[in-house]
């Protein structure tokens, strides 16, 4: 047991960035002894085990390799509020846990990490987001003195300024510094927002591109499939946001050409209508089509284009936890995804969306039996 104590503070302080020196100083022992220690050459003096064990925020039984229990709680945990937050319900009991999990273990990034996008989502449950428009502006603007108000969103980048100082793997990374943009341009923080955006690495070296061309044959036609999903899906983001937040384009045909323009490159390359999580995508394009053109009184393609929505939730939510998902159009043919991490539709987002239609749209869908649940939260 004892040749294991000098590797586990090795281990501690490697995980939390701390030197020898650091450690030494808050022990009150030499750099010298704390070497020795992490060498084998020497141990800790009995007293002074608890101090350690402070420092690094573990038990006595963890700085000692007794951690089988401790881990197997930190996985359930981690497991539970992924089964949470994927479901994208009230989320005020995962918070709790989490807060209680992250006071326990405070050095493990995995349960910060998931604390971070608890409070996110939580914050726009709670809150949501405002925006504002001003006379002679064509830009929609975020009410930033409102936005910042939100405390969960506050609590939230901080976690993530803390996490990312965590050795976080590429992919939680690049989860926390998309929050963390949208998040912190959402309250006005704009100069933050664009200094960590302006530290990433631009399209052309994406892991989906390079990949692409770093292969040939089926490995090949694999990753290209990745990243005509990827890129197509970052598309529909960006020009959503562009559409929605310039009034020219939200008040005009053009708004609506845009967004289902964007819809039919969807089923362009998803061109069997097996879309997977696409679906999700064409059902937000086909709504907003939906609201813009019940706004410019156009009732009939309005409701023609709600119902292509209606449709693609209703393909999305069929294929949710089945398994791992093979998409079969000619483009995307080798590409698979496990439908498990693929969050639902909540019931409480059609309320959402309804409240943004205008009322002509909501009228003529509510008497129809096909769109009951739509209505059911209400």
């Amino acid at each position: 047991m004892r040749i294991k104590l000098g590797e586990k503070i090795r281990e501690l302080r490697r995980h939390d960035r701390k030197t020898q020196e650091m450690l030494a100083d808050a022990l009150g022992v030499t750099g010298q002894a704390v070497s020795r220690w992490e060498a084998g050459g020497g141990y800790p003096d009995m007293e002074i085990i608890p101090a350690i064990a402070n420092y690094f925020n573990v038990s006595i039984d963890e700085l000692f390799g007794y951690n089988g229990e401790r881990e197997q709680k930190k996985q359930k945990i981690i497991a539970d509020a992924d089964a949470m937050i994927n479901a994208q319900d009230d989320l005020g009991d995962c918070v709790a846990m989490l807060r209680e999990a992250a006071s326990e273990f405070p050095a493990e990034a995995q349960i910060l990490l998931r604390l971070g996008f608890a409070l996110n989502m939580y914050g726009w449950q709670k809150y949501g987001a405002r925006g504002y428009t001003e006379d002679g502006c064509d830009y929609a603007l975020n009410d930033a003195d409102y936005n910042a108000k939100n405390e969960y969103w506050q609590e939230a980048l901080t976690i993530f300024d803390k996490v990312l100082e965590m050795g976080l793997g590429p992919d939680d990374r690049l989860a926390v510094i998309t929050v963390m943009v949208r998040q912190y341009a959402a309250i006005g923080a704009y100069d933050r927002a664009e200094a960590i955006a302006a530290k990433q690495d631009p399209v052309i070296i994406s892991r989906e591109c390079l990949l692409a061309a770093a292969s040939e044959g089926e490995k090949r036609d694999l990753y290209q499939g990745e990243a005509l999903i990827e890129l197509t899906r970052q598309i529909k983001i960006i020009a959503e946001n562009a559409v929605l937040s310039k009034l020219s384009l939200v008040r005009s045909e053009t708004g609506v050409r845009i967004l289902s323009g964007i819809a039919r490159l969807y089923e362009l390359i998803f061109d069997d209508g097996n879309c997977g999580i696409g679906h999700s995508d064409l059902r937000d394009l086909y709504l907003w089509c939906a609201v813009l053109t019940a706004r410019q009184d156009n009732l009939a393609c309005a409701t023609e284009y709600f119902d292509i929505a209606f449709g693609h939730a209703e393909k999305y939510d069929a294929i949710r936890q089945t398994g791992v998902y093979q998409y079969t159009a000619p483009l995307v043919s080798k590409v698979t995804f496990p439908s498990d991490n693929w969050p639902k539709n909540p019931e409480g987002s059609w309320k959402g969306w309804l409240s943004v239609a205008p009322e002509n749209l909501v009228e003529a869908i509510r008497g129809n039996d096909r769109y009951a649940r739509c209505f059911a939260d209400m």
